[in-house]
């Protein structure tokens, strides 16, 4: 089992890494070939938030394992609804504009409560998947121009892709760290995913749980951004994060999962649906008072995560 445990380790780490490289060439690539701004907003936006869920997802879906797949997504949006803006809000107040919370915060409520009524009939269809995909494009459509009318938010997204570019580069160059990265990061996610499964079968865990938990671990990028953002009194970010990764999450990496491995779903899934739900209503209600999070609702949130953790075992 130490080897499977190194396994998992070492495959989510190099999982982020190369994940983060490879939006990073993306982005360098659609500037130096003159792709929009609106486009290369969609990378930042879409597959910053999400790329190591997607591609762990993806590859269970691919190997039959569609409980780990959806589990996934299901695991890592409770970890950043309550260990991520939990933790943020105990370290310092996470304030963020009611503009914000009105637009993102309903518009992933609404993916949140499609992907449960999906989940709750213990069979997640192609054309259920074909929908939370399409799903997808919508949101991103509205996300971008809600940011291009917003200059706060523009300015953000904007600032990030210069950030990302970092001046000139050689498309070349780009594309051969691309292709290398998305090589990386499709080994990791196998590697990932190959050490969680040799765990369960070690020690006679379901499915369902290794998926939680990798979507927990795929969580922690999340994590560690979102503690040096609110450092920085960019509470904005933090939750804009944490509502972008659960929309991408709930929409596109559910959907992608869904469309090339369906299948039949655990039943244990509905209690997991609804918690996920009520942890976004929570959240949702705490961020609403005052426009803010404050250290008594932050200890509320992690003391949830814990009891999301029970819950599992």
């Amino acid at each position: 089992m130490g080897w499977d445990l190194l396994r998992i380790a070492a495959g989510l780490g190099v999982l982020v890494l190369a994940a983060d490289r490879l939006v990073i060439a993306a982005v360098r690539l659609a500037r130096a070939w003159g792709v929009s701004a609106l486009l290369v907003g969609a990378l930042v936006v879409g597959l910053g938030t999400s790329m190591p869920e997607m591609l762990v997802s993806g590859i269970a879906a691919l190997d039959g394992q569609l409980d780990v797949a959806v589990a996934n997504v299901v695991g890592s949006n409770v970890a950043n609804m309550t260990l991520v803006l939990g933790v943020t809000a105990i370290i310092a107040p996470l304030i963020a504009r009611l503009e914000i919370l009105k637009r993102e915060g309903i518009l992933m409520i609404v993916a949140l409560a499609v992907l449960a009524v999906f989940l709750f009939d213990h069979e997640f269809a192609r054309w259920e998947a074909g929908l939370l995909a399409f799903g997808m494009v919508v949101a991103l459509y509205l996300l971008l121009r809600w940011s291009w009318r917003d200059a706060e938010a523009e300015s953000a997204v904007e600032a990030e892709i210069e950030e990302m570019s970092g001046g000139e580069h050689s498309w070349p160059r780009e594309l051969a760290i691309g292709i290398v990265a998305l090589a990386a990061t499709i080994y990791a996610a196998d590697l990932t995913l190959d050490g969680a499964l040799g765990v369960g079968e070690e020690l006679g865990l379901s499915a369902t749980f290794l998926g939680l938990m990798l979507g927990v671990g795929t969580s922690m990028p999340e994590l560690a951004t979102a503690v040096a953002s609110v450092r920085r009194n960019e509470g904005d970010l933090v939750v804009g994060n944490v509502l972008g990764s659960n929309l991408f999450n709930s929409l596109a990496v559910a959907g992608i999962a869904g469309l090339v491995g369906p299948g039949s779903i655990d039943p244990s899934f509905r209690g997991g649906a609804l918690l996920m739900l009520a942890v976004a209503v929570v959240a949702g209600f705490f961020s609403r008072s005052g426009n803010a999070l404050v250290r008594s609702e932050g200890v509320v949130l992690v003391a949830g995560f814990g009891a999301f953790t029970l819950f599992l075992i």
